[in-house]
Order: structure tokens, then C-alpha cells, then sequence
């Protein structure tokens, strides 16, 4: 857990998630919904987010945050690439130093964002979690402040305000992807007192939350997935506290289903969603729910791997929808009525009119 975290434990809560929002009102607009109707399930398109994901809303109310608490230290951070590109973009509008650091396997899309918006990227390691070790050594050496891309009540907090932009669908149901835990833990904050069912996805052999809710909390390498912005070792200790009171239920999926999804999401929804994206909706195949939606959570996919994807999965042809018949009151059978209508000026008497077609047939 980072050094700033335990002291404010108890102060994550839905007030901060509407300070969050106030805070980014004017910075980021809402996200669109969209309905899937061949899932049967809405969309939380925030792959359509600024940088391609959702995690802009934590870095930026993370750097408003400490600006109105008088901290303007230089900001570093470890990420798979989405976190990185949203604190680079935040920090380039708000005029904030920042470092990112960056596993050697992150994607190159993500590593080009992030040098767009003028961050320092580094990259360390061959995961994650290398990452953040030596994220944290540097800011131990140079007096950084370390922003965790998911255990930090500020982040959490940005994270929450999807969960209040979705209080106008009414949904029933959430599905959130889970890696470290940071937009699962704002969601179920921002909806957990609407009644709504918050729902997290993880990936087979990549479910650290999961085992750590069920109280194994032994660090296990994760497997290769398409899903890389999940792929968390150790998950967050403030967002799993959090999700022990607060989450429903965790699906595990696996990788074959997440792969078939992102390529139906593509042909089907023309929606582009890198892996961890498409974690959610293929999860929500294995939810009942009358409104339930579930969160794109980014759409940073290399183009190469898409192409890759298109070529190798062949999906299944989709369900023909089922015809509902609603049944007739039952009715006692008319009467034929025969009426006989006097010639007038209105009713002439009814003529046979004789018209002739090219072959010459008489039709009465």
C-alpha cells in the first residue's frame, strides 16, 4: 500500500465520488451509452474517454486533488499503459511534472500516447509489478509522489464518477473488469446505495482479487492474456477492503471467451475494445438482469493484434431472436352482416366493367 493511503482509509466514500465529479465537470464530458442488442446488454463506452480509457478520471482528480492541498511535487507512476496515458494527459493540462514507468511488454500504442501528451516514460521490467517496484525506488530517491494506478482514494474516487453517470440508465446490474480494483471499488461506491448489483470480471489465472477475497493473498504469477491492462499480481489492499463489503459477486472467465467477445464487439457493435474492455461484456453472459450494462472499460488495442484477432477467431453465428406472440383475447365469431344498399345519387348501382389485357382475355 502506498505511505499516503492508510491514513485516509476512511475517507473514500460517496462524497468524495461527487467531489470527484465536481472536480472533472469541466475537463471531461460524460460518455455515451450504447445498446448491445445482440448481448442483450447497455454499453459504458469508455473506450470513447479521453486517451482511450477510463482510467483519466483517476489520474486527473488524483493531480486536482493534491493542487488543492498545496502538494505540487513531481508525479510518478507504474502502468501497463492506460493509467500512464491518462496522468500524462492530466498532467499536460493541469502543467504538472510527471514520470511514467512502463513494463517492456506494455503495448506500443500506449507507449506512443503516452509520450504524445510530453510525460517521461521509462520502461522496467517484463510486468507490472517490476514496474511499481522500481516506481517506487525512484520516488523514494527523488522525493516523487507516487500516484498508484488503482490503491489511492483519489483515484478511486475519479474512478467512481462512471458509476454516476450511469444512474440515469438505472441499471440493475454493473459488470466492471477488475485488475488492481480501482473502478470496481468506485462503482460499487457511486451505486452500492442506488441498489444496483456491481458485478466484477477477472480472467482465468489472472484473478488476484478474487483469491485475495476469499482470503489467499499469496502473490502467483499471472498467466498471458489478452487482457494486459488487468493483469495485476498483487491487487490493491484499500480496494480490496473496499470490495470484501461492497462487490456482489466476481465472474471468472476465460480467455476464449474474452477473444471471441472483442472480435463480436468489432464485426457486430463496431465497437473497438482492447482486451481488458471486452472483460466486462463477456462476463455478462453469465448474468441475469432486466437492465444490466456493462463497463468498455478502454479501447487501446494495437492494430496488429486486432488484425490477428479477426483472422484467427471465428465466431459463433449469433442466436436468432425468439418472436414473442402475444395471445389474442379470445372473441365469439362474426356474423357475416348483408346489407342492401339502394341505388342513389351516392350509392350508383354497381356496374361489371370489361378491360381487355394485351393477350386479349376478357376479365369481368
Amino acid at each position: 500500500m502506498d505511505g499516503d493511503v492508510s491514513s485516509r482509509v476512511q475517507t473514500v466514500d460517496v462524497g468524495d465520488v461527487l467531489a470527484a465529479q465536481a472536480r472533472l465537470r469541466r475537463y471531461l464530458p460524460p460518455t455515451p451509452l450504447h445498446y448491445a442488442e445482440r448481448f442483450g446488454c447497455w454499453l459504458k463506452l469508455e473506450n470513447l474517454q479521453r486517451t482511450g480509457s477510463y482510467k483519466v478520471r483517476g489520474a486527473l482528480n488524483a493531480l486536482l486533488a493534491a493542487r488543492e492541498r498545496g502538494d505540487h511535487r513531481t508525479v510518478i507512476a507504474a502502468s501497463a499503459g492506460n493509467h500512464a496515458q491518462g496522468l500524462a494527459w492530466a498532467a499536460y493540462r493541469l502543467g504538472v511534472n510527471a514520470i511514467t514507468v512502463m513494463p517492456r511488454c506494455a503495448p506500443q500504442t500506449k507507449i506512443a500516447g503516452v509520450a504524445h501528451w510530453g510525460a517521461t516514460v521509462r520502461l522496467h521490467g517484463d510486468s507490472y509489478d517490476e514496474a511499481k517496484a522500481f516506481a517506487a525506488e525512484l520516488a523514494l530517491q527523488n522525493d516523487y509522489r507516487v500516484l498508484s494506478a488503482f490503491d489511492d482514494p483519489d483515484v478511486i474516487a475519479g474512478q467512481g464518477t462512471v458509476g454516476l453517470e450511469l444512474a440515469a440508465l438505472a441499471p440493475d446490474v454493473v459488470l466492471v473488469p477488475i485488475g488492481g480494483g480501482g473502478l470496481a471499488s468506485g462503482v460499487a461506491l457511486a451505486m452500492k446505495s442506488q441498489g444496483v448489483r456491481v458485478i466484477g470480471a477477472q480472467v482465468e489465472g489472472v484473478d488476484s482479487m478474487l483469491r485475495a477475497l476469499r482470503g489467499d493473498c499469496v502473490p502467483r504469477e499471472p498467466a498471458a492474456t489478452l487482457a494486459d491492462g488487468v493483469r495485476v499480481k498483487v491487487p490493491g489492499q484499500l480496494t480490496r477492503q473496499l470490495l470484501s463489503h461492497l462487490l456482489d459477486d466476481v465472474i471468472v472467465v476465460r480467455e476464449a471467451e474474452l477473444r471471441e467477445t472483442l472480435v463480436r464487439l468489432a464485426l457486430e457493435e463496431h465497437v473497438i475494445a482492447e482486451g481488458a474492455g471486452a472483460l466486462a461484456l463477456a462476463a455478462g453472459r453469465r448474468v441475469a438482469g432486466k437492465r444490466k450494462c456493462a463497463v468498455v472499460s478502454g479501447g487501446n488495442l494495437d492494430a496488429g493484434v486486432l488484425a490477428q484477432l479477426l483472422s484467427e477467431v471465428r465466431p459463433r453465428a449469433p442466436r436468432r431472436p425468439r418472436r414473442r406472440h402475444r395471445e389474442q383475447p379470445a372473441q365469439a365469431p362474426l356474423e357475416p352482416a348483408i346489407t342492401t344498399l339502394r341505388p342513389t345519387p351516392l350509392n350508383p348501382p354497381f356496374r361489371t366493367v370489361a378491360v381487355r389485357t394485351r393477350n386479349e382475355e376478357l376479365i369481368a
